[in-house]
């Protein structure tokens, strides 16, 4: 199924700005080792402007989600809908071995159509810790809202296409992205 996103809300980037760190991360949350082309994007980070910001993949051809960020969306979504009576993901079992082993967003590098160059979103993030509340800045690369994805996700059981589309409804509302629980990242969808 080929599904068109529009975000009806800006999108931030996920990509740690600073190379070090995002190589660090890229690779301890690989189980086996990261492919070539996840860290090969790293190459292209502009230390002056990415320094303490997160950022989106880019290369070449434009700014880029991954495949797997559309499935840590799903099991985000799935998670969540989980704790809902009546919902198709409250049925589901074993739920992140489903969507690992039988759902798969193409293409690898899923390309942002943007309506607008990309800007800067800071906020503040507060934590609750041992020495009372800690409020630091976050600084994220952002996608003007009217940005699209297009993305094939192929369900190797059929039944699964439900579910999926009762994620899509979700993220409608929560987003997807950084930042979701402020509702970054909001869209609309259609299926083509």
């Amino acid at each position: 199924m080929k599904i068109e996103i529009e975000f009806t809300e800006p999108l931030l980037g996920t990509l740690a700005g600073k190379k070090d760190i995002a190589e660090d991360y890229i690779t301890n949350k690989h189980p086996d080792s990261p492919q070539g082309d996840e860290l090969d994007v790293l190459v292209n980070i502009d230390e002056e402007v990415a320094n303490g910001s997160t950022i989106f993949n880019f290369d070449e051809k434009g700014k880029f989600l991954w495949d797997y960020q559309i499935k840590g969306f799903f099991k985000d979504a799935c998670s969540m809908l989980r704790r809902v009576p009546d919902t198709q993901s409250k049925k589901l079992t074993a739920f992140k071995k489903v969507i690992d082993g039988l759902i798969f967003p193409a293409p690898r590098k899923i390309y942002l159509d943007l309506a607008d160059k990309t800007t800067f979103t800071e906020r503040p993030l507060r934590a609750q810790t041992a020495q009372g509340e800690r409020i630091a800045l976050a600084r994220s690369e952002t996608a003007p809202i009217g940005s699209k994805i297009t993305v094939d996700i192929t369900c190797l059981d059929k039944k699964l296409d439900k579910l999926v589309i009762e994620w899509l409804d979700y993220g409608a509302i929560r987003g997807l992205g950084q930042w979701r629980n402020s509702g970054m990242g909001r869209f609309k969808y259609l299926i083509k």
